[in-house]
């Protein structure tokens, strides 16, 4: 089967599959009025699996499930999302070169639609996503070998994949190289998506996705980890002063290419585009990480204080995405402090 068939079918696939589950559906049944409460969507960036480090190839078993829940966009705003394992962006999958992976993918029974998943880790057809085609209560999977280090995202690719997407259904896989990646003392998970809503941003209530805005490509949210200013507040990212960190970040999309930056701080180490083999690039202010895309940057923290993260097209930052990094510890006066020497004050008011 061909590209243009594979997705030609798939849409097809999906289309079959959401005309039949509609009345049963939960999701649906909250967009004709029946109240559920929503839940979090939100993926925790702390919720990674442990460093795999120096320990030999295994074979490696991944669990999905494909759910649609009402999730909470914003204080009192409600969206259909469609995740991997009920969060956004889904679990961050974490194995070494050399393994062999089992991928074991359940399309929730309450679904409307038809899900699968793609690999980029993957060298094989479709990324997996012709094996794990499901319908509404299916379960499908498949075995791949890791043969590239690297930092990968995944998604679900049935037709019109960009909805899937845009609804919420990407994540990321680390493929370690042989003996690890250099130490760092923490690590965080960040995805940067969009949605595309009938309503205008800020709007209250459940919101309704809008297609023709997705083909657009005219979102009226960005956001990281799947909700309007997910990461701040109880959500923001929290570290000392003299550690490391590592952002592994990803771009789901669909559409949209991000210029990740922290406000305040440069990245010491870019892992650029996910290659995690080559040398890194020192001392970066800004990355570009396509959609689809991803890249690992590496931070000793200095300073302390509250600093963002944001995509530096900066208008976006006004349709919700922004991060915090609360950095707490010593003033380090020496290295930033505010004002300059009342000496050169004088002069310079003279």
């Amino acid at each position: 089967m061909n590209i243009r068939h594979f997705l030609l079918s798939s849409a097809a696939a999906g289309a079959l599959a959401i005309a039949g589950a509609l009345a049963a559906s939960p999701g649906f049944a909250a967009e004709l009025g029946t109240h559920e409460a929503p839940v979090s969507v939100i993926r925790s960036v702390t919720d990674l699996p442990a460093v795999i480090g120096e320990r030999g190839p295994e074979t490696v078993r991944v669990n999905l499930e494909t759910v649609e829940v009402i999730g909470e966009l914003a204080n009192g705003t409600t969206y259909n999302y469609w995740t991997f394992n009920q969060k956004v962006p889904g679990p961050f999958v974490r194995v070494r070169v050399g393994d062999t992976v089992e991928v074991v993918m359940k399309n929730h029974e309450d679904s409307i639609a038809m899900h699968n998943v793609d690999f980029h880790a993957v060298t094989g057809l479709h990324g997996g996503g012709h094996a794990t085609m499901a319908a509404p209560g299916e379960t499908k999977g498949f075995t791949f070998q890791a043969l590239n280090a690297g930092l990968y995202v995944y998604h679900c690719a049935v037709g019109p994949a960009a909805q899937h997407i845009a609804n919420g259904m990407y994540g990321l896989i680390l493929v370690e190289p042989e003996g690890g990646l250099p130490p760092v003392d923490r690590e965080f998970y960040v995805m940067q998506g969009e949605l595309y809503t009938y309503e205008a941003y800020g709007s209250q209530g459940h919101l309704t996705e809008d297609y023709d805005k997705l083909m657009n490509e005219t979102p009226e949210y960005y956001v990281f980890n799947g909700a309007d200013m997910a990461l701040t507040g109880d959500n923001a990212l929290h570290a000392e002063v003299g550690e490391t960190i590592r952002i592994y970040f990803g771009v789901g999309g669909p559409n949209k290419t991000s210029s990740f930056h922290v406000i305040g701080e440069i990245f010491d180490k870019v892992y650029n585009l996910g290659s995690l083999t080559g040398e890194p690039l020192p001392d970066v202010q800004t990355i570009s990480v396509p959609p689809g895309g991803a890249a690992a940057v590496d931070m000793k923290l200095e300073v302390p204080g509250d600093y963002l993260l944001v995509d530096h097209a900066l208008s976006r930052a006004m349709r919700g995405l922004v991060g915090t990094l609360v950095v707490t510890g010593p003033e380090q006066p020496e290295l930033f402090r505010d004002g300059v020497d009342s000496e050169e004050l004088s002069y310079l008011a003279q």
